[in-house]
């Protein structure tokens, strides 16, 4: 399988439509798992491209019960997913794996920090796709791909931007047409210098 992972859009779905839109021309996108803020992203996101997609909600959507998460099959076995507020993320990934382990799923898939996260611990896979829309770690927007087969779970962290100049689809629509550069705003240093004279 080939899945595609968002978390924490807010309200923003261009750039994932763009994402999937240039994964589905290099080959099949299987699933999309949205890792919830907004979990209505996601059913936008479902209607208007077509696509399976496995959502949570987080908390931005008002969700504050240990039970809101699912559990997706694969060939290398269960995923757990999750949104990770209430597993503690911002300060500790622990609980997510014992969360993992506890459903006897192989990989603990999560939001909630705005900073991408691959890794392994104890066996378990630990997997944030980070946000396209907000990101927190300077990367200018992420998003995952996991690869499952029956002996394998590899997950991938794509940053956009790399993403779209290696695909040659260039600009920041939601279709993968192009378009223009976003104009630079000003903020309070630009307008001192635009209104200099009052000085």
């Amino acid at each position: 399988m080939r899945i595609l992972v968002l978390s924490d859009t807010h309200g923003d779905i261009s750039r994932a439509c763009q994402v999937y839109h240039i994964l589905q021309k290099q080959g099949q996108v299987d699933l999309i798992i949205h890792c919830g803020d907004y979990y209505k992203d996601a059913i936008h996101m479902s209607e208007r491209l077509g696509a399976s997609i496995v959502w949570v909600k987080g908390n931005t959507d008002g969700s504050f019960s240990e039970n809101d998460y699912a559990i997706v099959d694969t060939e290398c076995g269960s995923l757990l997913v999750t949104h990770g507020h209430m597993e503690n993320v911002d300060f500790s990934q622990q609980n997510l794996y014992y969360k993992a382990l506890e459903h006897d799923c192989c990989a603990a898939i999560f939001g909630h920090t705005h900073r991408a996260v691959s890794a392994e611990a104890g066996g378990i896979h630990l997997f944030n796709p980070g946000s396209l829309t907000k990101p927190r770690d300077g990367s200018g927007g992420t998003f995952g791909l996991i690869y499952t087969g029956p002996d394998y779970f590899r997950g991938q962290i794509c940053r956009y931007d790399d993403f779209i100049r290696q695909s040659g689809e260039g600009g920041n629509g939601s279709d993968g047409s192009g378009g223009s550069k976003p104009k630079v705003q000003g903020g309070y240093l630009r307008g001192l210098l635009n209104y200099s004279d009052r000085f």
